[in-house]
């Protein structure tokens, strides 16, 4: 019993993980199409990412925000 419990729970999680992943690699791919980012290194995109993070967070629509 406790370790059907387990496999439950570790499939709930497998599938949260999955759900993240991809929702990341979605986000990644629009970031890169609408910023022209190819060619940026990883730390450039984050120079980037953070000059606009304060003006899109205040600013975001009340729809887009928790």
């Amino acid at each position: 019993m406790k370790e059907r419990k387990r496999q439950i729970e570790r499939f709930a999680n497998d599938k949260e993980r999955k759900k993240r992943a991809n929702r990341l690699i979605q986000t990644g791919a629009l970031a890169e199409k609408y910023f022209e980012m190819e060619h940026l290194t990883m730390e450039d995109r984050e120079e980037l990412f953070k000059v606009f993070a304060n003006y899109i967070n205040q600013n975001k629509p009340d729809k887009y925000k928790k």
